[in-house]
């Protein structure tokens, strides 16, 4: 076997690579790198926890409800709970919704494909007939505009998708910050380590979808579908959310004439990895949800390294978003390791060439992101 050792990479972000070859992750190992990345994701695993039961309720029991009001209410409807919504004393689920709209955009992976296909259109129109039986004016509708119920039904699978894509992370992200209370999570690389194997344990776990109409359950995502885990909802979510997304409304003018947006979709880069944590906190920007939500869900440790920050409370919000950042290159580096295509250890050297042109063409989608900016320790 052939063993000789890579030339070093000529590539901008040739000591990210170096690192990963090394056996590191994106984002460097430190102490403190190290509590903010699992403190924020045992809120985030908490946060997500609502998210997940909400996407799925709003897929199961508001199945082309024309005025959902109450579709953040989880089937609990009373008139204490309605003031704490009035009040915002509540999880921000509009956030959930956001990113699921990014993942139904962008689509990709097989369940983009699947939801095209003549199988899924038979689905929902045996679906829609029964439940629209009655509702003459719709079923009008439905006939003047033939797509019309088919999208509905569409983007009502990526609620059940995402539900079901955000219960494994969940589950995992409070296991992570179980593992670090016993002791066992010392480490970045530790962290990294943790999220690949949940991520390859889960990989195949098959992602389905019914609703139940009067007495019949009707699917729409069958297991025959043969939708998984990992390949269909995790890569695409990655690619919509991490990576591409959509511009915040107020920052850039989505005019076409004023060109500020680029007309290909495949140019987006205003995913979670790319975003600058500024503006967190204004109006019109959908990453200020979730900061709230992860704000008060913070685990004692990591509110006492922010209030030891130059500004203390006065920039939290930014704070937990450049932490959530951290994590989310943590759970980037997972998934890059997870698919890679040999072995990061591989001793052969056409084996270790393969992984560097790989590692390379993800530095090149992630040159332009907040990485450069993540290398240097700053609460």
């Amino acid at each position: 076997m052939v063993t000789t050792p890579l030339k070093p990479s000529n590539h901008p972000l040739a000591d990210i690579i170096d690192r990963l070859e090394a056996g590191g992750a994106l984002l460097p190992d430190s102490e403190d790198n190290l509590l903010e990345v699992v403190g924020v994701l045992k809120s985030y695993g908490v946060v997500l926890d609502a998210y997940w039961r909400n996407l799925i309720y709003i897929s199961e029991h508001q199945f082309l409800e024309l005025f959902p009001f109450f579709k953040y209410f989880d089937g609990d409807v009373s008139f204490n709970k309605l003031l704490k919504h009035w009040w915002h004393d509540r999880f921000n689920y509009e956030f959930a919704e956001y990113c699921m709209k990014a993942m139904f955009w962008h689509g990709g992976g097989g369940l983009d494909t699947y939801l095209d296909s003549p199988e899924f259109l038979e689905l929902v129109q045996k679906a829609t007939n029964e439940k629209l039986k009655n509702n003459l004016p719709i079923k009008g509708l439905a006939k003047v505009f033939p797509d019309f119920l088919p999208e509905q039904v569409r983007q009502l699978c990526y609620y059940s998708a995402l539900g079901q894509f955000w219960k494994v992370m969940s589950k995992m992200f409070l296991d992570l910050s179980d593992s670090y209370d016993q002791g066992t999570i010392r480490s970045i690389p530790d962290v990294v380590e943790f999220i690949r194997a949940a991520l390859v344990a889960a990989a195949n776990e098959p992602i389905t979808y019914a609703v139940e109409i009067g007495d019949r359950t009707y699917d729409l995502i069958p297991k025959s579908a043969g939708l998984t885990f990992l390949m269909d909802t995790g890569v695409p979510y990655i690619n919509a959310v991490f990576f591409r997304s959509f511009p915040f409304m107020g920052t850039v003018s989505y005019n076409a004439q004023a060109r500020q947006i680029s007309s290909d979709q495949e140019r987006f880069n205003y995913g979670a990895l790319y975003a600058d944590p500024l503006p967190v906190g204004g109006a019109g920007i959908p990453p200020t949800l979730l900061m709230q939500d992860l704000r008060h869900n913070l685990p004692p440790y990591l509110h006492e390294l922010y209030q030891r920050s130059l500004r203390g409370e006065e920039d939290l919000r930014v704070r937990i978003c450049v932490s959530f950042q951290k994590s989310m290159f943590c759970v980037t580096t997972a998934a890059m390791l997870g698919l890679m295509p040999h072995a990061i250890d591989t001793i052969d050297a056409k084996e270790q060439q393969i992984n560097r042109k790989y590692l390379e063409g993800w530095m090149d989608r992630l040159i332009g992101s907040r990485l450069p900016n993540v290398q240097v320790c700053d609460v």
